[in-house]
């Protein structure tokens, strides 16, 4: 176990699956991770593995059949997953997100229906904001819900779909303006829960994934996007079963998904740091290892600083919401800060491999192409600073 990155006051069970996650990785992930990466594959055996461990139910209820963990149980599990490739950690994270907007907003029929099935992991989630012309401006979506009926009819185009094809529940944020029509714009959204079949092409009808987006790196998890075209949802399927609160549903999705980014990239990071670590003793420049040149050494020292800072404020940020307090500042400040501090430590290792980084024989060159993902998932890092800013002003308001 690495002297970096630990975590005080966990119980013996955090403890116990830590340890039982990190052997897995260890074992099963890294092994085979730049392989799969290089070949664009879906990591099925992996993904078995993770279901085998219970990962998928792992904060969900006990009464549904999960493991009722806490918040940063599961981001430390993250964080190992993430050490290991940062694409399977994509594949849990939005299932999480989904299975968590259905534990805090679900009504009890949707909890008792999609929770237990999810907990075991023969239900996969999938959420979906984002459209083509949207970026981080969320009120701008276009895709709408007309009710018609018990039902709905969603129409229009969602993008970056993280499990898009293998995913088999989409929470997918539309307008809808029944009852809403003089709201501000973020009142009049609603979640949808939308069951479909795993894999592309129309998967129930009027629902359409068209196929994998070809991406530089994030390989092996499928990003798609998502086409409606009079895709018809019962009015029970309503996130809450209420219209309108769609947006505030999702923001507390993608809050706690904000430390599920923090953590995949605290555990970028310091693998990282540990192949950086593990060259510069065996590379021999000048009559010695360049580890004891001074350059390296403040290479490694600047590396070791920023992933023990990284992993202490997303730690932070996810105590924060376990006790049940705001945690939007803490989530913003610690996934800016462990993204940002993710590429830098990814590059100085990759500087540290020479020109040997920049072969695929080396594992840092995968690492290279996947954190720049971080700087944009859940947020880019203008959007963060965006929301630490204002809850700054929120919190030292001058008073004159």
């Amino acid at each position: 176990m690495s002297r970096l990155a630990q975590t005080h006051g966990l119980t013996d069970v955090q403890r116990e699956i830590l340890a039982t996650v990190r052997e897995f990785v260890d074992k099963e992930i890294i092994p085979v991770a730049t392989e799969l990466e290089h070949r664009d594959e879906y990591p099925q055996a992996i993904v078995d593995g993770l279901k085998e461990l219970g990962l998928f139910g792992l904060m969900i209820p006990e009464e549904y059949g999960g493991l009722g963990e806490s918040l940063l149980t599961y981001a430390l599990c993250v964080e190992e997953i993430a050490r290991g490739w940062m694409s399977v950690s994509g594949i849990i994270n939005t299932h999480f997100i989904v299975a968590y907007m259905l534990k805090q907003h679900g009504t009890q029929e949707q909890k008792d229906h999609f929770l237990p099935r999810m907990a075991a992991g023969d239900v996969r989630g999938a959420f979906s904001m984002s459209e083509p012309g949207l970026g981080s401006d969320v009120s701008a979506i276009t895709s709408k819900a007309v009710k018609d009926g018990d039902e709905y009819v969603l129409t229009g185009q969602k993008m970056w779909l993280t499990n898009g094809g293998t995913s088999s529940l989409v929470a997918v944020l539309v307008r809808s303006d029944e009852g809403h029509t003089d709201a501000a714009p973020h009142k009049s959204m609603t979640t949808f829960l939308v069951e479909k079949e795993p894999g592309f092409g129309e998967v129930r009808p009027g629902l359409t994934i068209p196929g994998k987006i070809e991406k530089m790196g994030y390989k092996g998890v499928d990003t798609t996007e998502l086409i409606m075209d009079g895709l018809r949802i019962p009015a029970d399927r309503v996130l809450g079963g209420v219209t309108g609160r769609g947006f505030y549903q999702m923001m507390d999705g993608v809050e706690v998904g904000r430390v599920n980014v923090a953590a995949r990239g605290c555990g970028v990071a310091q693998r990282a740091f540990e192949l950086g670590v593990r060259y510069a003793q065996q590379r021999h420049t000048f009559g010695r290892p360049i580890a004891q040149h001074q350059a390296i050494q403040f290479k490694l020292a600047e590396m070791a600083t920023k992933v023990e800072a990284a992993h202490a404020m997303m730690v932070n940020a996810a105590r924060k919401k376990d006790s049940g307090e705001r945690n939007d500042l803490e989530a913003g400040m610690a996934k800016y800060l462990a993204a940002e501090y993710c590429k830098e430590v990814v590059e100085d290792a990759f500087r540290i491999h020479g020109g040997y980084g920049f072969s695929k024989e080396y594992e840092i060159e995968r690492l290279y192409r996947e954190a720049p993902m971080l700087l944009i998932g859940e947020g880019t890092a203008e959007i963060q600073k965006m929301i630490i800013g204002r809850r700054l002003l929120e919190e030292y308001r001058f008073q004159g």
